[in-house]
């Protein structure tokens, strides 16, 4: 095997092991920051020793006892109170001692909690949310800072900086590596859940740059979703988020055209929707519905996206079910953005009237004062009215407040189709 091609099967298996890795070192050390210092130590040992030993029979196993090495050593020279290192080191020494005879179900004994430990930590409402997401990425999607800042579309010093930056603020903030306390719970949750929503949004719905969309995002997102609902299968959020994004997911490859433009939802081939994941976001639905207890705002998005799905053609959209539960999602959620949508919502199950009415209501809101979603629904509301003057006016505002180019060009394009009805070229 060629170092190149070394190089590549390293690059995979730490995607797939860094945050197992991490996970354990963090338990020993109760830092975030060291141990992904020391698992990147293994990483580099990896890196120079492969090409010319050859890829080891178990290479997670590999890099998991080198890092455990690493932390040990670390233990021994830290300068720590002279019974405390003791104790430290004999409690590490024993751990890998007891390892040893069978380092595979080693691996797996703490790979659950360790990860849900992990999770908690990455998200942790001290840390703001870009701070959170591009921690959670780094150690539990295993992406480099050139990765993160691709993604995102922001400097890789500003990645960097953000990362830095959340290993000090947990620090300082002596952040246990614990799962929280059951009274703490919910609301910790619900930290976890907003960071890996976010990520999967910024994928589904790039907010800048030339692509309509990041798939990658998506599967990290996703990929984070169905850990945290595997470690906790009592909280019907954790399942209703999945099932968010296992149904949004499915239009991946209906979403865009031939030359990367947006398809919009009610134009999309729905032969192309990935029915496997449709399935899934299914189950996964049928488990976030708990007996007494009502959908929570995961739950009722999914809900929302499974009226989508069920429909084979456009027309067949169950749209008074989904204002039913838009209406539901106003009262438990409660957002402008939320409001925008249901005017959507309105207009289909309705009329456009109907959808107007509501979308000239939050034309003052302050937090929709530069939203270009705001002016895209107007447009389009107006256009199905025949107010083809005003409509184009509410596509060219919203072109010019969006960042990424390939909805700029569609809602341009809808701006010039809107010019031409009223014989302006």
């Amino acid at each position: 095997m060629t170092k190149e091609s070394t190089h590549r099967v390293i690059e995979g298996v730490w995607r797939i092991e860094s945050a197992r890795i991490i996970g354990a070192l963090a338990r020993m050390l109760r830092d975030v920051g060291l141990a992904e210092e020391l698992a990147q130590d293994a990483l580099v040992g990896a890196l120079e020793c492969w090409p010319a030993s050859g890829i080891p029979d178990n290479p997670a196993a590999w890099l998991m006892t080198v890092a455990k090495n690493r932390a040990l050593d670390h233990l021994r020279h830290a300068k720590l109170h002279q019974s405390k290192e003791a104790e430290l080191t004999y409690e590490i020494e024993t751990q890998l001692e007891n390892a040893a005879p069978d380092l595979d179900a080693a691996l797996d004994d703490d790979f659950g909690d360790d990860m849900l430990r992990l999770m908690f930590v990455c998200c942790h409402p001290v840390l703001s949310t870009e701070a959170r997401a591009a921690l959670a990425l780094r150690l539990l999607g295993g992406l480099s800072t050139d990765e993160i800042a691709r993604a995102f579309l922001v400097s890789e010093p500003t990645v960097a900086q953000r990362i830095v930056r959340a290993k000090r603020t947990l620090s300082e903030a002596r952040v246990s590596f614990e799962v929280p306390a059951a009274d703490q719970l919910v609301a910790r949750v619900g930290s976890v859940l907003q960071v890996i929503y976010l990520i999967f949004n910024e994928g589904y719905s790039a907010s800048a740059g030339d692509d309509w969309q990041r798939p990658k995002l998506c599967e990290e997102a996703l990929r984070l979703g169905r850990i945290l609902a595997a470690r906790m299968p009592d909280e019907g959020e954790v399942h209703g988020l999945v099932a968010l994004m296992e149904i949004q997911s499915s239009r991946t490859r209906a979403r865009i055209g031939p030359n990367g433009e947006p398809v919009l939802l009610m134009d999309q081939d729905r032969a192309r929707w990935d029915q496997l994941l449709i399935r899934r976001g299914f189950a996964a639905l049928e488990r976030a519905a708990k007996p007494g207890e009502a959908f929570g705002p995961y739950g009722l998005q999914a809900a929302i996206a499974a009226c989508h799905a069920r429909a084979i053609r456009p027309e067949d959209t169950d749209w008074t079910r989904i204002a039913a539960l838009y209406d539901a999602l106003a009262q438990v959620a409660p957002s402008p953005v939320v409001e925008l949508n249901r005017a959507v919502v309105l207009s289909m199950a309705y009329g456009p009237a109907a959808g107007l009415e509501l979308a000239d209501k939050l034309a003052s809101e302050p937090q929709l004062r530069n939203y270009h979603l705001l002016p895209s629904v107007r447009g389009d509301l107006l256009s199905k009215l025949g107010r083809d003057a005003e409509a184009r006016d509410e596509f060219e505002r919203a072109a010019s407040l969006t960042n990424n180019l390939r909805e700029r060009d569609l809602l341009l394009a809808r701006a010039r189709d809107c010019g031409r009805k009223l014989g302006l070229g």
